[in-house]
C-alpha cells in the first residue's frame, strides 16, 4: 500500500492507496505547532479504526506547501512506515514538463493536480483548485504545465471582511436564497458566493483564450463541488485529485527504476 500525504496551509489530507483504489483518506488540520509525535498519533488511530495496519504500507510520498511541516511528516513517515518517503518538488520527475520561470516556486499540490487531470482528461486542460488559495493551472495538449492564476480563497476572504472591518460578522459561506442579500449576513454571503462563481467564469473563460475553447475544466478542493455546480464550463468535480496525482508521481518513479 502507499500512502500518499498532502500538506495545505488549513488541512493535510491524507490517502491510502491499494493499487490504484483509494482505500481511505482523512482531513488533518494543518498545526505547525504540532510535533510528529503528534501527528503520529493522529495518525496512527485513523489507520487503526479503519483496520490498516501500518505494516501493509510500503511506500509514502508527500507534497506540501508549508515548508515547517515538511520535515515533520518526512520523519514521521519513516518511524510509522519505514523507508524514504518521496517529496514533490525540485530533483523529483512528475513526468509533467514545468513551463513556469522559476519551476521551483510552483506549488507541489497544482503539479500534483495537474498530473492527476492530464492522465485523466488529457489535453488541454484546466485544473481549478479551491483550497485555502483558489488557484487556476493550465496544461497543454502535450502535457506541459504552463502556469496559472491565484487568487484569494473564498474563506480567505470572509475572514478579512469580519477581521478589517469594525461590524462585518464572520459568517458561513452557502449559496444565498438570492442575489440582493436582505441582511448584513445575506449581503456578504452573496458578494462572496456570486463574486466567486463570476471570478472563476471569468478566468477560465480567459484561460481558454490561450489553451483553445475545447480545454477541459476539472475542479477540486474544498468548497469545489459547490461552485462548480455554478459553473457551466466546469465539466468535473474531483474530491481527491491531489492525492490520485501523487499516487501516479510514485508510480512513475518505481517504472523508472524498473527500467534501470
Amino acid at each position: 500500500m502507499l500512502i500518499a500525504c498532502d500538506i495545505g496551509n488549513t488541512t493535510v489530507a491524507v490517502g491510502v492507496f491499494n493499487g490504484r483504489k483509494l482505500v481511505r483518506d482523512w482531513h488533518i488540520r494543518s498545526d505547525r505547532d504540532k510535533t510528529c509525535d503528534e501527528y503520529g498519533v493522529i495518525l496512527l488511530n485513523l489507520l487503526r479504526m479503519a483496520g490498516i495496519e501500518t505494516a501493509s504500507v510500503k511506500s509514502a510520498i508527500i507534497s506540501s506547501v508549508v515548508p515547517p511541516l515538511t520535515p515533520i511528516f518526512q520523519t514521521l513517515c519513516r518511524s510509522m512506515f519505514g523507508g524514504r518517503p518521496l517529496v514533490v518538488g525540485p530533483g523529483l520527475r512528475t513526468g509533467m514538463p514545468i513551463l513556469y520561470d522559476a519551476p521551483a516556486e510552483v506549488g507541489a499540490d497544482r503539479i500534483s493536480a495537474a498530473v492527476a487531470a492530464y492522465e485523466k482528461y488529457g489535453g488541454p486542460c484546466i485544473v481549478v483548485d479551491f483550497g485555502t488559495a483558489t488557484t487556476f493551472d493550465a496544461v497543454s495538449a502535450k502535457g506541459e504545465y504552463l502556469g496559472g492564476a491565484i487568487a484569494p480563497g473564498i474563506l480567505i476572504s470572509a475572514e478579512a471582511l469580519y477581521l478589517k472591518t469594525a461590524k462585518l460578522p464572520r459568517i458561513e459561506i452557502r449559496k444565498p436564497a438570492g442575489i440582493i442579500g436582505k441582511t448584513t449576513v445575506g449581503s456578504m454571503q452573496s458578494g462572496l458566493y456570486f463574486g466567486y462563481v463570476g471570478l472563476t467564469q471569468t478566468i477560465i473563460a480567459e484561460l481558454r483564450k490561450e489553451l483553445g475553447e475545447k480545454a477541459k475544466v476539472v475542479a477540486t478542493g474544498g468548497f469545489g463541488e459547490q461552485i462548480a455546480a455554478e459553473v457551466p464550463a466546469i465539466e468535473a468535480y474531483e474530491p481527491n485529485l491531489v492525492l490520485e496525482g501523487l499516487r501516479i508521481i510514485s508510480e512513475r518513479q518505481k517504472d523508472r527504476a524498473a527500467e534501470r
